[in-house]
């Protein structure tokens, strides 16, 4: 017994493919195989499996749960609900040592995939590989599981609200919120969540759909929120949350109808957070604006620039001891108070908790930032054997002319006018840049800085490329 996987499928941070095309049933089988079979030689002996809205997942789950039980462990099943709600069985669950969350994420209907978590730790890069080659050689241990179902959506809703202990009732009960879930998998356990909060919540398509018949589940994107704003703008609200498809990415937009970007939710997050905490590390991914990292510096935090992607910043604050993460993507880890996964419902929690604590309305604290002119993150597509050396070649570059240059994870370069950045997608045969400055003038030089770079290395930026 032995599986080949489609070469496209095993990624740097999950495992995703298109349903029918490059990712089945036999995937899932072996997928739980490999996983039960390093979970077993590990000590392990259970696993928490939950799945997103999507049409195929119900069909994954089934395989998934086979493989891991003719490797002999058993599964506890938590149903469909958001990746979070799996991490949190996961990390909550006494006599579980592994998770494996069926989810497309954000990717098109046809897609699907799996969010992995082995002895609370996230499961990724090399540990993704290895499966691949357990699967090749039919390196699997034999053995029978079972699966038992158990419900963990009140307990979970629970323990999001422990979030907003200690404060004021009155102030609470004067929120008025909308919530956007896309009809995507959090869908239920928003539902759940808004009934039991203080104050007046207007929610939109919390119906689970796969096929998503309103906007696409992914509020990083401005079009996505469109239904959002048009809410706000309608009820006159205090502020809207979206979420993703499967809930572990949040976006927002406070009462006047702009977008509070990942970077600018964590500068809400870092300013409640250092007075509860004070002198803590907070960890930003390349992609975030210079102003977050200045606003934690002021506040007396130590600002950490990390790579981008929720399992490389996952690992980075177990190592620094981070109780604040988070990334341009909407991937937010609390660790402080919390478990320290990408939860998009405690993260809207902890905004709700960071208005009322810092006595402003999210309206004013989006209102006080710092006003930047910068790019959105440009994507664009590069032959995948290609985008890695274009990095290199322009850090040689710039490294030889002396430039400001910082290689965490490509190249950012900081001028006069502000900075840039140039790095490769981890997931994708993308090149993505992105600029900062201070006004228009500023940043069509970044950007000409972008280009001469792109073109000494035989490219140019060329049309937006999809996520």
């Amino acid at each position: 017994m032995s599986h080949q996987f489609n070469s496209t499928v095993l990624r740097e941070y999950d495992i995703r493919g298109i349903i029918g095309e490059t990712l089945g049933t036999e995937d899932a089988r072996a997928i739980g195989r490999g996983f039960a079979t390093l979970l077993r030689r590990a000590g392990g002996k259970k696993i928490a499996v939950g799945y997103d809205g999507r049409v195929s997942s119900p069909i994954l789950e089934h395989a998934l749960i086979e493989g891991i039980n003719a490797t002999g462990l058993d599964v506890v099943r938590v149903g469909m609900g958001p990746t979070p709600m799996l991490y949190y069985a996961e990390a909550s669950m006494e006599d579980v040592q592994g998770g494996i969350q069926i989810t497309g994420s954000h990717n098109p209907a046809n897609y699907n995939g799996f969010k992995m978590v082995f002895m609370g730790r996230p499961f990724f890069g090399a540990d993704i590989l290895k499966l691949g080659e357990m699967a090749a050689a039919g390196d699997w241990l034999d053995g029978k599981g079972g699966s038992e179902q158990r419900e963990i959506l009140g307990t979970y809703v629970d323990r999001l609200l422990e979030g907003l202990a200690g404060l004021d009732p009155a102030k609470l009960a004067g929120m008025r919120i909308g919530w956007d879930t896309g009809n995507g998998a959090a869908g239920p356990a928003v539902e759940l969540l808004t009934s039991k909060l203080p104050g007046e919540h207007h929610l939109l398509f919390t119906e689970v759909d796969g096929t998503f018949p309103n906007h696409h589940p992914d509020p990083t994107e401005e079009k996505n929120l469109a239904d959002l704003k048009a809410l706000v703008a309608e009820k006159k609200l205090d502020f809207g949350l979206a979420f993703d498809g499967d809930g572990d990415r949040i976006g927002a937009i406070d009462g006047a109808g702009r977008v509070i970007w990942g970077d600018q939710l964590l500068m809400i997050y870092a300013e409640d957070l250092l007075r509860l905490v004070p002198g803590s590390t907070i960890i930003a991914d390349v992609k975030a604006s210079k102003a977050l990292f200045d606003q934690v510096a002021k506040f007396g935090g130590k600002p950490l620039m990390w790579k981008t992607g929720h399992s490389l910043i996952k690992s980075k604050m177990k190592e620094t001891h981070a109780p604040l993460a988070g990334e341009m993507s909407g991937h937010i880890f609390f660790a402080h108070e919390y478990y320290g996964f990408d939860d998009a419902l405690y993260a809207a929690i902890r905004l709700i908790a960071a208005s009322i604590r810092l006595g402003k309305s999210v309206t004013d604290l989006r209102g006080g930032m710092p006003r930047l002119v910068n790019t959105p993150e440009m994507r664009f597509q590069v032959d995948e054997s290609r985008k890695f050396a274009v990095v290199d070649e322009v850090k040689a570059r710039l490294s030889a002319s002396g430039a400001d240059v910082n290689d965490t994870d490509g190249v950012r370069v900081t001028t006069a006018d502000g900075w840039w950045l140039l790095r490769a997608s981890n997931t994708q045969d993308v090149l993505v840049a992105r600029a900062e400055s201070e006004n228009q003038a500023g940043l069509d030089r970044l950007l000409a800085q972008i280009d001469e770079q792109l073109a000494a290395s035989g490219l140019k930026r060329g049309p937006q490329a999809g996520h």
